[in-house]
């Protein structure tokens, strides 16, 4: 499913074998090479315990691909007109099960790791007076066609670092479709019936899919 690759290859590029206290935030196209580099050596070098224990991708997630995320302004992008009138508290559980809702999603993506390579496009010219700003990656996954991907992130106007925010895949946007997804359940349960939802996704088991021929 081109939904599973994509994602995968989103956590692939993000998952680094290094401390974030290691690696330029400051500088977001550097960043990600650095950080894409080194993914699959330690992908590959922690396969046996993955294998053991399937959960335990979670644990790489979290040490490894949620300091480049930024769940935050996602969640709230996500959440759109729905913040209005909203309780802050509310809005508050929301974010905290959405990060864990991305480290298990995330986690379970990355049981689709098959050694895929992918390919960085020119470095973006950063315009200082803009905070957001797209990377392209082309996923080589021969002998099925190539995907052109372009991820966004954003900058932290006080400390400068750059975190990712969201991806396109194919011209389609993952936050929107989530956000498209999750909309009607938004405006008639409200934000924590979503939040709730998210937790109990969270808290699922991670699996190795049967991969059909």
């Amino acid at each position: 499913m081109l939904r599973k690759l994509v994602l995968t290859l989103f956590s692939v590029v993000l998952a680094a074998n290094v401390s974030a206290a290691e690696i330029d935030k400051t500088q977001p196209y550097q960043m990600m090479k650095q950080v894409s580099e080194q993914a699959f050596d330690r992908l590959k070098s922690e396969q046996p315990k993955v294998q053991q224990d399937p959960d335990y991708l979670k644990v790489i997630v979290e040490e490894e691909l949620m300091p480049y995320v930024n769940e935050k302004y996602a969640a709230l992008k996500l959440l759109g007109p729905n913040l209005k009138g909203a309780k802050r508290e509310d809005v508050g559980q929301f974010i905290i099960s959405f990060r864990a809702y991305l480290v298990s999603s995330y986690a379970q993506v990355l049981t689709q790791y098959t050694d895929q390579n992918i390919a960085f496009g020119p470095e973006p010219k950063l315009d200082p007076k803009k905070s957001i700003t797209g990377i392209k990656v082309e996923i080589l996954d021969s002998p099925r066609p190539n995907i052109k991907l372009e991820f966004k992130l954003r900058k932290d106007k006080k400390t400068g670092e750059w975190q990712a925010f969201d991806m396109i895949a194919e011209g389609i946007s993952l936050l929107s479709s989530k956000q498209s997804e999750w909309s009607g359940k938004l405006r008639q349960e409200g934000i924590l019936a979503v939040a709730q939802e998210l937790e109990g996704l969270a808290q699922q088991p991670i699996r190795f899919e049967s991969k059909v021929q």
